[in-house]
């Protein structure tokens, strides 16, 4: 585990702060966070969700919610090469260029992103017809709950220092 803190970075709180003196009162809950976040874009057992698409993906779910700064750090983590597809899946734009596996796992993410009332368990039918096994789908289930928590932390934060 890392000793930088995402998280808080991208919320941008000043060290020396009111909020950095809030925020410090929770760093369990910080360091729990930090090492979520590690372990949903590298578990251990990686399945077949490479790091560069958890990457992609999560630089997705960022942009999808306009969190820029989140999204910019999963940028970094991606390939270096604009054509990657990792790089493309991170653009919402990009529906999966005619690939059905990138394609169904690109239309689960903007659901459950999005309009997560409106998944219903033919969405996870159409991933497991692409390929994608159970426990692939658990972890794809596992990053996108995760990075949409972190960008609400994000905004949670970022209001607490408007008014503290």
């Amino acid at each position: 585990m890392t000793d930088r803190n995402v998280t808080l970075e991208a919320a941008g709180i000043p060290s020396g702060s009111k909020l950095a003196e809030v925020v410090a009162g929770r760093a369990d809950v910080m360091a729990l966070t930090q090492a979520t976040m590690e372990a949903v874009l590298s578990p251990r057992v990686p399945g077949g969700i490479s790091p560069a698409e958890r990457a992609g993906l999560a630089s997705r779910i960022a942009r999808l919610n306009n969190e820029s700064t989140l999204a910019e750090h999963f940028a970094q983590l991606m390939p270096d090469t604009g054509d990657s597809p990792a790089v493309q899946i991170a653009d919402p734009s990009f529906s999966g260029d005619g690939d059905p596996r990138t394609s169904a796992l690109i239309r689960h993410v903007d659901l459950v992103t999005v309009s997560p009332r409106d998944a219903t368990p033919e969405n996870i039918t159409m991933l497991t017809e692409v390929g994608i096994d159970d426990a692939d789908i658990v972890r794809l289930a596992e990053l996108i709950s995760f990075v949409n928590y972190q960008v609400r932390v994000i905004a949670g934060l970022r209001l607490l220092g408007e008014i503290i």
